[in-house]
């Protein structure tokens, strides 16, 4: 995983460069920010505005809009098995990063300055967008039915500050 690169990834608007856990051998007392955004993610996502107070806010942001995204290939998915092969195509299929065209949180997230920092960023949000995926799996899919919770499908249809990941349509 990832480890702090001085100054690389200055600013995403200085997001939190940290080694996150893998998700099968984490303790549970110890949390990062993909366990805050999984765990915050039903209340957030009924925010039409969030206030930036920080650097690990923007990186919330876009894990609770990428929840979001998870969760509407998880409803289609009839087994755990088969949503983490969903959440393993989605997390390393190609995607917008800040300063690119597509990706719609440019307002809020510095564009990358040159090629070294552009590709510390995109293996940055892959590996958020993996291991959030790996998580969320965890907590969607019931273990008794092997089917993903109404508890979490049900938020499927709601928008986190009116902004979504994929395109319009998808």
């Amino acid at each position: 995983f990832l480890k702090e690169e001085e100054g690389l990834l200055r600013d995403q608007r200085r997001c939190p460069r940290t080694e996150l856990r893998p998700a099968r051998r984490h303790a549970a007392k110890d949390t990062d920010i993909i366990d805050e955004a999984i765990y915050y993610f039903k209340a957030n996502v009924f925010f039409k505005n969030y206030e930036i107070k920080n650097e690990a806010d923007r990186t919330l942001i876009y894990i609770t809009l990428y929840i979001s995204e998870c969760l509407k290939k998880l409803q289609k998915c009839n087994s755990k098995g088969q949503g983490e092969k969903e959440m393993y195509t989605l997390g390393i299929t190609n995607f917008p990063i800040p300063g690119e065209p597509g990706f719609p949180l440019n307002a809020i997230y510095a564009k990358p300055t040159n090629k070294q920092e552009e590709e510390v960023m995109r293996a940055y949000l892959q590996q958020l967008r993996q291991e959030t995926g790996l998580r969320l799996c965890e907590k969607v899919f019931d273990p008794q039915s092997d089917k993903p919770s109404k508890w979490w499908i049900c938020f499927v249809k709601r928008q986190f500050m009116n902004k979504s990941l994929s395109g319009p349509g998808q």
